[in-house]
């Protein structure tokens, strides 16, 4: 299993589009299986604009196939219309 956390910051004003988009993302990863296994999303604490999607994936793999799919590629491009800059990510893995 490993984590990943992706590190997003939004365009004033689209915080609620973005946690509604994000709910409705959890739920489809869930329904298509492909190795993902959870995600919650943190908002910061100083900075309401900024948030961190912390998901669970089965394998490296798995989370790489994620990101190189359609669906991924159509929630970036959604993306571009509400966030600033792009999106980051770090992967976690298990010492």
């Amino acid at each position: 299993m490993i984590n990943v956390g992706l590190y997003y910051s939004v365009k004033r004003g689209h915080e609620k589009e973005f946690e509604g988009y994000f709910a409705k993302a959890i739920e489809a990863l869930k329904a298509a299986g492909g190795g993902f296994l959870s995600g919650k999303l943190y908002k910061e604490v100083s900075n309401e604009s900024e948030y961190m999607i912390y998901t669970e994936w089965e394998s490296i793999g798995a989370f790489e196939s994620f990101i190189a799919s359609r669906d991924f590629h159509e929630a970036t491009e959604f993306g571009k219309t509400i966030l600033e800059g792009r999106p980051r990510h770090r992967i976690f893995t298990s010492a």
